[in-house]
């Protein structure tokens, strides 16, 4: 006996006799409709200055920008996993209007315009608290790990960095040496020579040397900024791709990134607040995440909840001068503690 399972509808492999419009398909109270009329009043017209008539015909910039908040508020930062979702999902076509910018095209436009992109999220804040999406009542924090655009292996510590630069100093100097010699043998063999012909290998060496050096004194100019007069570790690390990221991870697994501190409001999980930090921890990014929220919505919340990452003297000193009614969690498997006034 053959079990009754559900069959396709007919539409599924069917044309349809009359035209619809893709859009029909999701549902009616879908988010993409209420962050649409949020985009809708968001002023462009200060980048719209930037833009010519000549060449061909750009995209909008409210529509660069509603499709990067949109991607950015669902957790998607990839600018080619945001291209493939305007293909792919029915919320991202429909806020993007069914074009597809190129993924170069989105992450230049954010790049680019770097200060206009934070004022549209301050817009867009402001506008879902008016539209009622957000209460500010109660408030959560958390950070997370961002990769940077280097990796392990293009870094050196401090202890290399400093031998590294004497070796290559020594081989320099002989190198100079041995063409100081070679040019002296030519002009006397050849007459032509001008005795300047700097060979191709000490090209590469002081192209090394003066890329040793200024990772070696933007690692020193930073931890002089951490640790005022203390000596440097040999064993402290800089990324000659990226010289401010910083290693980051947990249970072995350690990358150069940084940490994205983000603040979403408890009824329909709006971003209310970011910044990003170079600190691998979260121990001292309250200050800062509260600065952010009242720099945004010009108010703090009444209440905020935050994970034991953020169980720190300087944190609960920030929330101690505030009117906030805070929890955090103070350890795994242990009741939190709270902070009200």
């Amino acid at each position: 006996m053959s079990i009754p399972f559900k069959k396709d509808p007919v539409e599924f492999n069917q044309s349809l006799l009359f035209p619809s419009n893709i859009f029909d398909l999701l549902p009616a109270d879908h988010e993409c409709y209420i962050y649409e009329d949020i985009f809708k009043q968001i002023d462009t017209a200060s980048i719209e200055k930037k833009y010519s008539v000549l060449g061909q015909n750009a995209y909008h910039p409210r529509l660069n920008i509603s499709i990067l908040i949109y991607a950015y508020s669902h957790g998607i930062f990839s600018s080619r996993q945001i291209k493939k979702r305007c293909h792919e999902d029915l919320g991202f076509m429909f806020i993007s209007h069914l074009h597809c910018p190129d993924f170069r095209v989105l992450s230049d436009f954010r790049k680019e315009n770097y200060e206009y992109f934070k004022a549209c999220f301050k817009q867009s804040v402001l506008l879902a608290m008016e539209a009622g999406m957000t209460s500010f009542g109660h408030v959560s924090l958390d950070g997370s790990k961002f990769k940077a655009n280097t990796s392990k292996h293009k870094a050196m510590s401090y202890g290399r960095l400093k031998e590294r630069e004497k070796e290559l100093t020594e081989e320099i100097e002989a190198l100079v040496k041995k063409a100081e010699q070679c040019d002296r043998e030519e002009d006397a063999e050849h007459k032509d020579k001008t005795g300047y012909e700097i060979p191709e290998e000490l090209k590469i060496k002081e192209k090394r040397l003066t890329k040793i050096k200024a990772a070696k004194e933007a690692l020193e100019q930073r931890e002089q900024a951490l640790n005022p007069g203390k000596a440097i570790e040999d064993k402290k690390q800089i990324s000659f791709a990226d010289k401010e990221a910083r290693i980051m991870g947990k249970k072995g697994d350690f990358q150069y990134a940084y940490n994205g501190q983000i603040t979403v409001d408890k009824d329909h999980q709006i971003i209310s607040g970011q910044h990003i930090t170079q600190n691998a921890n979260d121990k001292q990014e309250v200050k800062p995440a509260l600065q952010e929220l009242k720099d945004t919505t010009g108010k703090l919340p009444d209440m905020m909840s935050l994970d034991n990452g953020y169980m720190s003297g300087g944190n609960l000193e920030a929330l101690n001068i505030t009117d906030i009614d805070a929890y955090i969690a103070t350890g795994k498997g242990e009741a939190g503690c709270r902070f009200s006034h």
